[in-house]
């Protein structure tokens, strides 16, 4: 059976031992059944994990035994941070879940001119919470020790300013220019700007470039908005990552 694999916001020290908390106890002993001694594999999200043992299992509780760390090397050497505008319902999720999966450094959600969603007060806060884990949970799927973190949403403008001392590429289907005719940036960062489910408008695109990004294409055809992170950072990836 394979090894489950938890995320566990804490501190981990080898040899120690930890209450399993209650949502990890709900998957491991309720739903997968398993039960004392079996392995797990645990992680903060803070680099590495650590191999660990199922214990002490009772009806509405267990405990883990931390054996000892694993350090992992399945980062990217390129740090991509994406300024994803925000799109509807689970189309935020699979584009947040799938280029954490592709390696992604982290995520910046952003409001643009023909951005159909609007986050009230407590709303952003949840969605964001929302957000988090499922970057933690996509995580803990594909074998990252590295959670990357999702920002609170703010205006495209705002997101243009802070991009510094990067490659800077927005995606744009009206664009010619092909990624793979700029070379890797020296610090290996890269900024990529992605649009709206009806595109960025050309005052943001000129917005853009006045801050210092490069409008890119991946290709002849359209991409959706959220299919876009995981092709770009695949893309990215074999050219300059580890792919």
């Amino acid at each position: 059976m394979r090894i489950p694999r938890i995320f566990i916001d804490t501190e981990l020290n080898e040899n120690t031992i930890l209450a399993l908390p209650d949502s990890s106890f709900q998957h491991l002993c309720k739903v997968l059944r398993l039960k004392s001694d079996h392995s797990l594999r645990v992680f903060n999200g803070k680099g590495g994990q650590y191999n660990a043992i199922l214990c002490d299992v009772e009806k509405r509780s267990a405990n883990i035994r931390i054996v000892d760390f694993e350090a992992l090397h399945n980062e990217s050497p390129i740090q991509v941070t994406i300024g994803q505008t925000l799109s509807r319902g689970e189309r935020m999720d699979y584009a947040i879940q799938k280029a954490v999966e592709a390696g992604v450094y982290a995520i910046q959600p952003l409001f643009s001119e023909r951005c159909e969603v609007k986050l009230q007060d407590g709303r952003a806060e949840k969605r964001l919470l929302h957000w988090q884990q499922v970057a933690t949970s996509a995580a803990e799927q594909c074998g990252r020790g590295v959670v990357p973190t999702v920002y609170p949403p703010i205006e495209l403008n705002q997101w243009l300013n802070k991009c510094n001392n990067m490659l800077k590429l927005t995606l744009h289907h009206h664009s010619a220019k092909p990624i793979n005719q700029f070379e890797c940036p020296t610090n290996n960062q890269v900024c990529l700007l992605i649009g709206p489910e009806g595109g960025l408008s050309e005052n943001e695109v000129q917005l853009s470039e006045k801050s210092g990004f490069n409008a890119i294409t991946l290709g002849p055809r359209v991409l959706r908005t959220e299919t876009a992170p995981v092709v770009a950072l695949s893309v990215i990836n074999t050219l300059w990552g580890d792919i």
